[in-house]
């Protein structure tokens, strides 16, 4: 007798990737259909007609069977979570609560801050020279270098003066000859008037001799002139700087022939000690302006872009016109640039301090917050918790902000670390606080 069970009595066949059964025996195996084995020899196998159990079916333990281990995991992670005690004695701790934020604060200070006004503008020079020359002639020489420091009086050109001097010896010469001549017709004139009346010479004779006189003395003053005019045009052959200044470019080369009041400067002389700076501020500055520039200049800073150096000066000229197209008043501040910052038609930023506000509110700009309900600043209570408080600016200088409400002097209010933050957030202070900025010099004082 055969002991070998029947095929009837044998446990179903999982399927195997063996023999070509791929996906699909997989997806049969999870009880869509019974699978179909293959015979080695190709045949098909009839299978029992006992029911297979699906895969993925609730367990006895209250698992998935047959689900991935990753999935598994992620189960577990959220019952550990869920069963997480939210509660308990005090002063536990929750493992998942979390810790408080790390900020830096600064106090809110009272302090005087600058009226402020802010424009781009440009530096120009207070004093600037065209160098022309006033005669013709040759170009000799030049005195000085291409860029270089000239001072008021100092040599700049020399023009050939041999023409203007023989021209002065000319009329030197014209004048000895007529002031003989001269002489001579004042004497006629002298004998001619005292022998008139004994009947020598006629009335007309002495009044002729007389006007001889007279308009050689009149011929005389003429030479004079004549010598005054060939001195002058001599002198103008050494060009002499009108102005201490810097020098440009030459606009004529040595040994050229120059031309009297010619289009083309020989050089161009600035002035850069002292120097201007032109701006413009709308007219609604001007009456706190005019008020305040009666106390004294007002202090001013040029900003040079690039620089690591202000230039510091007072407003010098108002103009007397409100620019009808811009609705802007022009300005000028004087600076004394010793050290050579500002350099003409160079644009710089302008910082004119009107007055100073005293007693003003100030917190740094980095503690101010914008928000969809509108402005808004972090304090710090002494629980270390947070309360956001709206305020309002009244506006900012610099680095720092006034303050109009809502925050008062010695409120600590958070500068850094503000977007981690909401109401009631539990707060850890980094170590230094923010400085106010300090106020700079000029201005007057306002209430």
């Amino acid at each position: 007798m055969n002991d070998c069970p029947r095929q009837d009595d044998r446990a179903p066949a999982r399927p195997s990737t063996k023999g070509g059964v791929g996906p699909l025996a997989r997806r049969q195996a999870g009880g869509l259909a019974p699978p179909i084995p293959l015979m080695p020899d190709g045949d098909r196998q009839a299978m029992p007609s006992r029911p297979i159990r699906p895969i993925g079916r609730i367990g006895p333990i209250g698992l998935i069977d047959g689900a991935s281990p990753r999935f598994l995991g992620a189960l577990l992670v959220l019952a550990l979570v869920a069963c997480a005690p939210h509660g308990g004695p005090p002063g536990a701790k929750n493992p998942f609560a979390m810790g408080p934020v790390p900020v830096r604060v600064a106090t809110v200070a009272r302090k005087a801050e600058p009226l402020q006004a802010r424009a781009v503008g440009q530096v120009a020079t207070l004093q600037d020279v065209a160098v022309i020359p006033q005669v013709d002639g040759r170009l000799l020489a030049a005195h000085f270098r291409e860029g270089g420091e000239v001072a008021r009086g100092q040599l700049l050109f020399t023009i050939d003066p041999r023409p203007y001097q023989a021209a002065l010896a000319q009329a030197q010469a014209n004048l000895a000859r007529d002031r003989a001549q001269a002489a001579q017709s004042r004497r006629d004139a002298a004998r001619y008037a005292a022998i008139v009346g004994k009947g020598y010479v006629t009335e007309q004779q002495a009044a002729q001799a007389k006007a001889t006189a007279e308009a050689q003395a009149a011929t005389v003053a003429a030479d004079r002139a004549a010598v005054q005019t060939a001195l002058l045009n001599l002198s103008y052959c050494q060009i002499r700087s009108p102005i201490s200044g810097k020098t440009g470019l030459l606009g004529v080369k040595v040994g050229n022939v120059v031309k009297a009041n010619q289009a083309t400067p020989l050089i161009t002389i600035n002035q850069l000690k002292p120097i201007g700076v032109t701006f413009s501020l709308p007219s609604k500055e001007l009456p706190s302006i005019q008020a305040n520039f009666g106390n004294g200049p007002l202090a001013t800073q040029a900003v040079v872009p690039g620089a690591t150096t202000s230039a510091f000066g007072g407003l010098s000229f108002i103009d007397n016109t409100v620019n009808t197209q811009t609705g802007t008043i022009t300005l000028r501040a004087t600076f004394p640039n010793a050290d050579e910052l500002l350099w003409p038609g160079e644009p710089v930023d302008v910082v004119l301090t009107v007055a100073v506000q005293k007693d003003a509110v100030v917190v740094p700009s980095s503690a101010v917050q914008e928000g969809q309900q509108g402005t808004y600043a972090f304090v710090v209570k002494p629980d270390k918790t947070v309360e956001e408080r709206a305020i309002s600016i009244a506006r900012t200088v610099g680095e720092d902000s006034i303050v109009q409400t809502g925050l008062a002097p010695g409120d600590v209010v958070v500068t850094d670390g503000a977007l981690a933050l909401v109401n009631g957030s539990h707060v850890q202070i980094l170590g230094g606080e923010t400085p106010v900025a300090p106020i700079p010099d000029g201005g007057t004082e306002v209430h």
